[in-house]
């Protein structure tokens, strides 16, 4: 009686295993910069929208529990294009290293804007210690920074994300690893994301408007539907994905082992 042994193709379970975790991550990094980003905008409204914020009593906690959510999204955004580097530069280099660049540059403009409302905290303990012309110079300051907020904020979530969008959602498109439909909304909604902030710039409308609502709308959905796949289904199965050997190096991160060109379908 002879007995038969099934060998398992291994190496082929833990490439689509490093595939998995990437994708996780990747997925799981979008929805946090989803989520992270939405609160920040009610709890800046007050000093947003107040002239007068540094001279009015009050707690400070909102807009440091907003400027706490805006760090961790600019840090996830720039996870997202990270973690997500081995596989889309197999894809196109070029696309894989535009998409981090942008990703840093966008996180660097946030933190900026990060930094420019905490300074209106001090600003505003020091109000209370000021008379006469130092309060004029202090609440003028104040304005500038949040002035400073507003452009960092208009540059970097809006006409930056735009062009990330662009890097990610032709990687996404070319490549097949999710449904075409997504990356489509994608490849859509950057132009339009990119349109309404260079019309937000000239004045024609207010970026938080109903008409940057729905230019951005579509950004919106891509990042959130990308988001959403990545984390619950994965990477589709495609040429990349069989033929790209993915192996965790010493430090737990991934490394691409198979260094010539794939043919994507």
């Amino acid at each position: 009686m002879t007995s038969t042994t099934t060998l398992r193709p291994v190496g082929r379970l833990r490439r689509m295993s490093s595939l998995r975790r990437i994708s996780l991550a990747g997925g799981l990094l979008y929805l946090i910069t989803f989520i992270a980003s939405l609160p920040a905008l009610k709890l800046y409204a007050d000093v947003v929208n107040q002239n007068d914020y540094i001279s009015t009593a009050g707690s400070n906690t909102p807009l440091l529990w907003g400027a706490w959510l805006e760090i961790i999204t600019a840090i996830a955004g720039i996870g997202t294009a990270v973690v997500l580097y081995p596989v889309t530069k197999r894809v196109s280099a070029t696309a894989a290293i535009g998409f981090v660049t942008s990703r840093v540059v966008e996180a660097a403009l946030i933190g900026v804007g990060v930094v420019s409302l905490l300074a209106i905290v001090t600003l505003r303990h020091e109000f209370a210690a000021s008379t006469g012309a130092q309060r004029d110079a202090l609440e003028v300051t104040g304005r500038a920074l949040v002035a400073v907020r507003q452009w960092t904020f208009l540059v970097g979530p809006g006409l930056i994300a735009g062009v990330n969008g662009l890097f990610l959602g032709y990687v996404m498109y070319r490549s097949r690893l999710v449904p075409r439909i997504i990356p489509t909304i994608g490849l859509i909604g950057a132009p339009l994301i990119l349109v309404s902030a260079t019309a937000t710039i000239f004045g024609v409308w207010d970026q938080l408007s109903v008409a940057g609502a729905v230019f951005g709308f579509p950004v919106a959905a891509w990042e959130l539907s990308l988001g959403m796949w990545l984390t619950f289904k994965g990477f589709r199965p495609t040429t990349l994905t069989l033929d790209t050997v993915v192996a965790p190096d010493t430090f737990g991160s991934v490394i691409d082992s198979a260094p010539e060109a794939i043919a994507i379908g």
